[in-house]
């Protein structure tokens, strides 16, 4: 099977960045992955992050899509609960006319940062008590596809949208808890495996590709599996560059939070690290792919075909731009 790689972009601020210079390098990573042949290039939301600064993905995709001509752009997504499905729509709907046939809209439940900036996003309201996503994400997709019935309070509002610029839609999810509301909505379904790799299983695209049809889709069931992945040129040299991306996550509910470390301090932590933490970090790291071209070819092809899929997300933190950047150059190639 043919792999499409698709770069998931959370903005990592890497060691030469500031938070405000970081987004020039999602711009200069989506330049070059276009060339290198990717297929997609999603930018994740967080807030009140000083390891992220993708706060605004409908802002960056637009940057990204203008520095770009083929590459489909999309948001790898928006973290719904903050916002009016309405404004989302006509955001979306403007962006899709701005190119035709290439924004891809992506949603999440979660909200992609401390419960301090969820109350400052919901300001001057609350935030929500109950479960609101399912509703937002029905109403945003009949927003966008003028689905709301006659006598809806909403059937009076329009996007500006139609099938030649309507973004394509997806759900995130790092678990089975999306798979049934996205089949129902007819949304693609994008697999976050790096987040939750032991909760990712291939029955979840079964159960969302049968939602799917029953919901009177007559297409196949888009589906995505994103993985954590580094490459460099050997196998031992690209584990030492993913210690930052596995402290990172090893520690990120901890306070006080961290810039990401270089993978040199990451090393001298863990010769301090106890037995436990240390069998932390080496399971985390045994989660990812890492290695060499042909080794993370191998597994990523692995890992497709378990999955039934035939594009595979990429989502790449390191220290250095430079790491990033080869990392998905040497991917691209193998």
């Amino acid at each position: 099977m043919s792999l499409k790689l698709t770069v998931i972009d959370q903005t990592p601020i890497h060691d030469h960045c500031t938070a405000a210079s970081a987004a020039g390098t999602s711009v200069e990573l989506a330049t070059e992955c276009e060339g290198w042949g990717y297929h997609r290039y999603w930018v994740a939301e967080h807030h009140n992050s000083i390891q992220f600064a993708g706060t605004a993905p409908e802002i960056l995709l637009t940057r990204i899509a203008s520095a770009t001509r083929h590459m489909r752009v999309g948001s790898g997504g928006v973290m719904l609960s903050h916002y009016s499905p309405y404004k989302v729509a006509e955001t979306f709907a403007l962006i899709g006319g701005l190119f035709p046939g290439r924004i891809d809209l992506g949603i999440g439940r979660a909200p992609g940062g401390s419960h301090l900036s969820s109350v400052a996003l919901a300001a001057p309201g609350t935030v929500a008590q109950h479960d609101a996503f399912p509703q937002q994400a029905a109403e945003l997709c009949a927003f966008l596809r003028g689905g709301f019935p006659a006598g809806h309070g909403y059937a009076a509002l329009t996007c500006n949208v139609d099938a030649s610029t309507l973004p394509s839609l997806w759900m995130l999810g790092s678990g089975g808890g999306s798979s049934t509301l996205a089949g129902q909505l007819g949304m693609g379904l994008a697999l976050a495996r790096f987040i939750a790799p032991k909760a990712c299983t291939p029955a979840i695209f079964e159960h969302h590709a049968e939602v799917y049809r029953q919901a009177g889709m007559t297409t196949p069931a888009p589906r995505l599996v994103a993985l954590a992945v580094i490459c460099a040129a050997s196998d031992e040299e690209a584990r030492f560059v993913a210690g930052t991306a596995v402290y990172r996550k090893m520690t990120a509910g901890r306070m006080p939070r961290e810039p990401l470390q270089s993978p040199a301090e990451v090393q001298r932590r863990y010769e301090l690290m106890s037995a436990q933490e240390r069998a932390e970090f080496d399971d985390t790291l045994g989660d990812m792919v890492v290695g060499s071209p042909e080794t993370c070819r191998r597994e990523m092809q692995r890992i497709a075909d378990e999955f039934g899929c035939d594009e595979v997300g990429i989502v790449t933190v390191t220290y250095r731009l430079e790491d990033r950047l080869r990392s998905y150059r040497l991917l691209a190639q193998a």
